[in-house]
C-alpha cells in the first residue's frame, strides 16, 4: 500500500529523466572533455570539439598553433554556467591560469564558452573555438 502512494512522484521523476533526454546527459560529458584538453595542453584535439561549420571556417593555422604550444595552462576554472535544453544551447564563464614558458610569467584569462547540441550527432559542439589566451597583452 504504502508504495502505491509513492507511485506517482516516481513516475514523475521516470517521466522527468526522459523529457531531459540526451542533451542534458551529454554536455557536462563534452565540457569535461574540452576542459580536460584545454587543461592538459591538448590544442589540437581540443579542435576536434570545435563545431564541424566553425572548424572548417576559422581552423587555426601553424603559427596559431604554435603559439599555444608557448604557454602551460595551470587552472581552469568555472565560474558560472546556463544551459537551455530546449534551445539546444549553453554556456560556460572560464577562468585560465596560464604560463608563457619562456618568461615563466603567470596571468589569469577570462573566457566564455558557447556550446550548441547537434540532435543529428547527438552530440554538443563548441561553438567559441579555442580560448584567446592573450586577450589581455
Amino acid at each position: 500500500m504504502r508504495l502505491l502512494r509513492y507511485l506517482p512522484l516516481l513516475l514523475l521523476l521516470v517521466v522527468g529523466l526522459a523529457v531531459a533526454g540526451p542533451a542534458q546527459r551529454a554536455l557536462p560529458r563534452a565540457q569535461d572533455n574540452w576542459s580536460a584538453a584545454i587543461r592538459w595542453g591538448d590544442f589540437d584535439g581540443a579542435i576536434n570539439l570545435i563545431d564541424p561549420a566553425i572548424r572548417a571556417e576559422k581552423a587555426p593555422n601553424s603559427i596559431e598553433m604554435a603559439r599555444y604550444k608557448q604557454v602551460q595552462i595551470s587552472t581552469y576554472h568555472d565560474v558560472g554556467a546556463s544551459a537551455d535544453y530546449k534551445a539546444g544551447l549553453a554556456v560556460r564563464d572560464i577562468e585560465i591560469g596560464v604560463i608563457n614558458r619562456n618568461t615563466l610569467a603567470e596571468r589569469t584569462v577570462r573566457y566564455r564558452e558557447t556550446w550548441r547540441w547537434d540532435p543529428q550527432a547527438k552530440a554538443w559542439w563548441i561553438t567559441s573555438g579555442l580560448p584567446d589566451l592573450w586577450a589581455n597583452d
